[in-house]
């Protein structure tokens, strides 16, 4: 189970949300990478105002085909771009705490540091970390209201799908598939267990107690963004950690060279670098082993014939495969 925060654009938004249980992601790339990435059993706190409001557990999810003018929030237009965006995506949530805490208190620590050295709320959704979600299980206080039903008339449901052919993208029911969903990809797909283990073997990592790691989505650095992070979930006298780097197409020199930096700042309990690609030319892995970096390729067959695809069927026809 993971924890996000999910950002509401505003008080209306955020009082509908919690009125209903209910979060809602836009017709937009931002809001089916969220969609995807938060799966059900995982649990959210709504992130506005710089503060975390209550504890959910996901308990549903549905995407709602013709939703442009379903209740509970309204749509919004673009100024820059005057696209319209509405909430075809949404969560089912069961209440679990109250509370409505600032994001300075120590314990939003890791989500408060991402928001800060990014700049904003610029993204949809930030995955928290199991000492943060232990920490707002312990604030505020149990819920013991009971949310409103929102009643929608008779409603058609559907499967968001994936595509690298641009002709066939079609908002919301079909989008391109771009690094932010092969990470997310990549994510579940190492929550895996015995996927991970498979992984830190091949890497050269095998001290590590799997059942002890959590697989986190991007974290911030000074100097960027960190696309996977591998860590002890509760480091006890050291916190090892394995980062992740991502890349849709061919990997690139300037990916070792802010990889090879990255690793720099994590420090010496960083235990390993890997970068995946789609593929690597000869003078690319000579240059990541010579910087003692691991090269993966993913595969993902189903999607090259240009045909739509769920993220289900991605997680499924999902490989990575060490080349050196």
């Amino acid at each position: 189970m993971a924890y996000f925060f999910v950002a509401v654009s505003s008080r209306k938004n955020l009082e509908l949300c919690v009125k209903y249980a209910l979060a809602g992601f836009p017709n937009s790339i931002n809001g089916v990478w969220t969609f995807s990435e938060i799966q059900e059993g995982d649990f959210i706190s709504f992130l506005y105002g710089a503060k975390a409001h209550n504890l959910y557990r996901v308990e549903g999810k549905e995407a709602i085909k013709d939703a442009k003018n379903l209740p509970p929030w309204d749509t919004m237009t673009s100024k820059s771009s005057r696209k319209t965006y509405y909430f075809p995506f949404r969560l089912y949530l069961t209440p679990i705490r109250k509370l409505n805490e600032s994001l300075v208190r120590a314990e939003f620590a890791y989500v408060a540091e991402n928001l800060l050295l990014r700049g904003g709320y610029r993204k949809t959704h930030f995955q928290a970390d199991q000492t943060t979600l232990q920490s707002a299980s312990q604030l505020g206080e149990l819920y013991d209201e009971t949310a409103d039903r929102l009643d929608l008339n008779e409603y058609e449901i559907f499967m968001p799908s994936f595509t690298e052919s641009k002709g066939k993208v079609s908002p919301p029911e079909i989008f391109r598939f771009i690094e932010v969903i092969l990470q997310a990809t990549i994510r579940q797909h190492l929550s895996d267990e015995n996927n991970l283990a498979d992984f830190l073997y091949q890497i050269g990592v095998e001290t590590l107690d799997t059942s002890k790691l959590e697989v986190l989505g991007e974290k911030a650095l000074a100097e960027g963004h960190i696309d996977i992070l591998i860590k002890e979930a509760i480091p006890i006298g050291l916190a090892r950690k394995i980062i992740i780097e991502v890349k849709t197409g061919l990997a690139k020199l300037q990916d070792i060279s802010q990889l090879s930096m990255y690793l720099d700042e994590m420090g010496n309990e960083c235990l390993a670098g890997v970068l995946i690609a789609r593929d690597f030319s000869r003078k690319i892995l000579q240059e990541a082993k010579r910087q003692r970096i691991s090269t993966f390729e993913y595969k993902v067959d189903i999607i090259e014939n240009g045909v739509p695809v769920t993220f289900n069927e991605l997680k499924e026809d999902f490989q990575l495969i060490r080349v050196t």
